[in-house]
């Protein structure tokens, strides 16, 4: 059989290179600043391993839009379609993508995965009928299976699918135990080039070099309120082999790779696994360099002498707020000294570049609390860093709690996504939000210019090898102005039916 497998990506978190930088000069490939996406990659192999032939897209790349991936339809008339997407905010754009390519291939099935399709499987069925399946969780073992057994749906497990007009929600599946059993990702069947950049608003270029992510582990045991890994991973973490990733890694540096980031939710994990990938980049001389997440609470921080020996340059932790009081309320179970120990380490061992990441607008935060962790960011000696609002989102336990409040109907919100400040009485309005921020980033920058201006230099002179002196200070006047709405903000339907743009707010 044909397939075709589709990543369907939001316009607003990823960048055509400029011109400027671009490395290609006359070669067909396209350069973009973007996460590559690793599911489809994973799937291509596996899928042909079972005799059919992949194609794959992603909508980064200006030749697969909506309108050039209809006209391929036409032209080759695949057997299956599916459709990979991340979280709500894509979601109309893959139902605008099903609707157009049903109406080309009529009789051709569309099946859709990722972690938004997995929390809402039954609900995006009984929205969109353009859509005939929903492949929830991992896609590894089922894909194949689904593609066996067209005409005997109620054997998949862990899919959800129509018979009739009625939706059957199919038994989960059981997590997949050995992570080693697949072949390495397919990184050569898409035209694109991703370049590695930092997740800022305005774009800035880390490097040049060959650019790809990894995944060595899946899952994350821990509960904080903000994230549905947790949930989606059954509270589960699970590794492949070191010798597996090793075996991936000999194979991307002899392909020309030199910058690899691990999108693992917690690679600092296991301190042995740590020593043996550690140990077997250094011994085979793999000549590339890379970065990673981790909590700072990891009895693995101990291993950072040698993750820089192996040519670790980069790595990030989830800091998300400068008071005990936050993080207890977000439930990060780590506390102020933890993270202040983590990020002293990473920068005494030699980590090139260390980043924080940052929530504000979190429930019962005061405008004091936010100061404080700007305040704290500067004391941990941060190299880069962002401060994000606070968004709930299906499927987490945030999510949850705003639905036993009242503030968020599950009916009838599932497929949006809320900036918390825009919805929750209990948190600081976003304007006060944004002075806060403001002030609080003048004093980190201040800070940074007066106090630290060698390791600024520094960071800029880095940041200069691929961006213009104007775009530099663009990325640095960003926090202080107000960006221009590209989309409306998601409202809970009461909030809508009642014309109201905040709700009722607590005395602050």
């Amino acid at each position: 059989m044909k397939i075709y497998l589709i990543y369907i990506r939001d316009e607003d978190y990823y960048n055509i290179l400029p011109e400027k930088l671009r490395r290609l000069g006359n070669s067909d490939l396209i350069e973009v600043m973007a996460f590559p996406p690793l599911g489809i990659q994973t799937l291509a192999p596996i899928i042909r391993n079972y005799g059919h032939k992949v194609t794959m897209f992603d909508t980064c790349h200006p030749q697969m839009k909506e309108e050039h991936i209809e006209q391929a339809v036409k032209d080759e008339k695949p057997d299956v379609i599916a459709l990979s997407f991340l979280s709500t905010t894509c979601y109309l754009l893959v139902k605008s993508m099903a609707q157009r390519l049903k109406k080309t291939a009529p009789k051709t099935p569309i099946i859709i995965g990722g972690a938004f399709a997995t929390v809402n499987a039954v609900k995006i069925l009984k929205d969109t009928p353009y859509i005939d399946c929903v492949g929830r969780g991992e896609g590894e073992e089922l894909i194949p299976e689904y593609l066996d057994n067209l005409d005997n749906l109620k054997i998949v497990s862990g899919l959800t699918w129509r018979s009739n007009g009625e939706v059957v929600h199919n038994p989960d599946r059981p997590l997949i135990s050995d992570l080693n059993q697949f072949p390495y990702p397919d990184r050569k069947s898409l035209p694109i080039e991703y370049i590695e950049s930092m997740p800022m608003d305005t774009p800035a270029v880390l490097s040049l070099d060959r650019f790809c992510t990894m995944q060595t582990t899946r899952g994350c045991p821990f509960k904080c309120i903000y994230c549905d890994i947790p949930s989606l991973a059954r509270g589960k973490w699970r590794n492949r082999s070191p010798e597996h990733v090793l075996g991936e890694m000999q194979q991307l540096h002899d392909e020309g790779y030199r910058s690899i980031y691990l999108t693992d939710d917690h690679f600092l994990m296991q301190r042995k696994r740590i020593e043996t990938i550690c140990n077997g980049i250094i011994d085979k001389k793999l000549g590339f360099h890379w970065g990673c997440e981790g909590r700072v609470d990891s009895v693995a921080v101990e291993e950072l002498p040698l993750m820089v020996k192996a040519n670790c340059t980069f790595l990030a932790f989830g800091v998300e707020a400068g008071t005990k009081k936050v993080l207890d309320r977000l439930k990060k179970n780590q506390t102020l000294e933890q993270i202040e120990y983590a990020v002293k380490q990473a920068k005494k061992d030699g980590v090139e570049t260390t980043h924080g990441f940052f929530l504000v607008g979190s429930p019962d935060e005061t405008f004091e609390d936010i100061l404080e962790s700007f305040r704290f960011a500067v004391r941990l000696r941060l190299d880069t860093f962002s401060f994000s609002r606070l968004c709930a989102y299906r499927g987490t336990p945030l999510w949850q709690e705003y639905v036993e409040r009242g503030i968020i109907d599950d009916e009838r919100d599932w497929h949006k996504w809320f900036k918390c400040s825009d919805i929750d009485p209990t948190i600081l309005p976003s304007e006060v939000i944004q002075q806060a921020r403001i002030k609080g980033y003048k004093q980190l920058f201040g800070y940074l210019i007066l106090r630290r201006p060698i390791a600024t230099f520094r960071l800029l002179r880095k940041f200069g090898r691929y961006m213009t002196f104007s775009d530099i200070l663009r990325l640095l006047w960003s926090p202080f102005i107000r960006k221009a709405k590209t989309r409306k903000p998601e409202l809970p339907e009461w909030m809508v039916e009642q014309g109201l743009d905040s709700p009722i707010r607590s005395a602050f």
